[in-house]
């Protein structure tokens, strides 16, 4: 009798214990940041418009042949572009994306709100990314 209690004992334990490890997992995966694809043609972005959620973002960016190194701006609306100081430095991919290549940025949490993406080495205009 006592061996079977110390088994259904070890069922249970071993049940809690996967639970909160599936929970554990699934609550990271959740807080991972997820990638949004950008790809620059000469003189654009594909992407023209974009609406996400608030939460946390990694921005690929695409050189489809648009210039010899492009990257990738994102600024609160309202916020003057020029200066580098309204600049989200987290949203600049980590290395000038050269023809063909793809590049990341690092993680950045975005708020809701407004903001305007472009490209000052492949002078694109600017455009809308809204955060609901």
């Amino acid at each position: 009798m006592k061996k079977v209690i110390t088994i259904i004992v070890a069922l249970v334990s071993f049940s809690f214990a996967t639970k909160a490890q599936d929970k554990m997992t699934k609550d990271r995966m959740d807080k991972a940041p997820k990638v949004i694809s950008f790809e620059q043609t000469k003189g654009e972005f594909t992407q023209k418009k974009m609406t996400l959620k608030a939460g946390t973002y990694v921005f690929e960016v695409s050189n489809n042949n648009a210039a010899p190194k492009v990257g990738l701006v994102l600024v609160p609306k309202g916020k003057d572009t020029s200066n580098p100081d309204n600049h989200i430095k987290t949203a600049y991919v980590t290395k000038a994306v050269e023809k063909g290549k793809t590049e990341s940025s690092q993680a950045t949490t975005l708020d809701k709100g407004e903001y305007v993406y472009f490209c000052p080495l492949n002078p694109t205009p600017q455009y809308t990314l809204t955060v609901e």
